[in-house]
């Protein structure tokens, strides 16, 4: 990637930023258009190639983009304070259907690279999930009050349940090519975490 990319004016970086994730949460990668990115954005195609060298490069840096802006939209004070891991969880979720009411193209990117199979960005993609997913369970784990767990109950089971049950939802939706409903997944969130606790937590919590 070429570095004159961030000395461009911010409103421009955005520009050519949301341009790449709209068009790629549009179409598997194969098939997104990197002169569509480019007409969207206002450049040239060869512009848009001297500043990512290639199509892989500017998906991965979107990618990249993408996860970094939720992480910070997550990782505040009152994220390191909280120990209850269900709450934990659903108050991550919150922060992150902020940040996706107002970049609703990021929330379909996300989605179908999470699910990308036997494309060019599949293996560097699974590397970068593999490594997101660890600290996420490290975050959860570091902080969680263990006591309020049942003691048959694996917690990590339990957290691993709960994400699997989220990505059943958003596997779904992309299978059937239909377009996520942010409000009806934070509802659906609420329901599922709250079977879990009362699977996982003693009667008293």
């Amino acid at each position: 990637m070429n570095k004159k990319f961030f000395e461009l004016p911010e409103e421009k970086q955005l520009r050519i930023i949301n341009a790449g994730l709209e068009v790629f949460a549009q179409s598997e990668y194969k098939k997104a258009s990197t002169e569509d990115i480019a007409v969207k954005a206002g450049i040239s195609k060869g512009l848009l190639f001297y500043y990512f060298h290639d199509k892989k490069t500017l998906y991965l840096f979107l990618y990249d983009y993408s996860e970094k802006l939720m992480t910070q939209s997550v990782m505040d004070d009152h994220f390191s304070e909280i120990t209850d891991v269900f709450e934990l969880l659903e108050y991550a979720a919150g922060r992150k259907y902020a940040v996706l009411e107002k970049s609703p193209h990021v929330m379909d990117f996300i989605t179908r690279a999470f699910y990308s199979e036997k494309e060019a960005v599949s293996g560097d993609l699974n590397k970068r999930l593999e490594k997101t997913t660890a600290e996420i369970y490290g975050s959860c784990f570091t902080k969680m009050d263990s006591s309020k767990f049942k003691p048959e109950v694996d917690a990590f089971e339990i957290l691993q349940m709960l994400t699997w049950t989220a990505d059943g939802y958003l596997h779904e939706k992309q299978r059937l090519g239909k377009h996520i409903d942010l409000d009806d997944l934070m509802e659906k969130y609420k329901v599922w975490s709250a079977l879990y606790k009362k699977i996982a937590y003693k009667e008293e919590y």
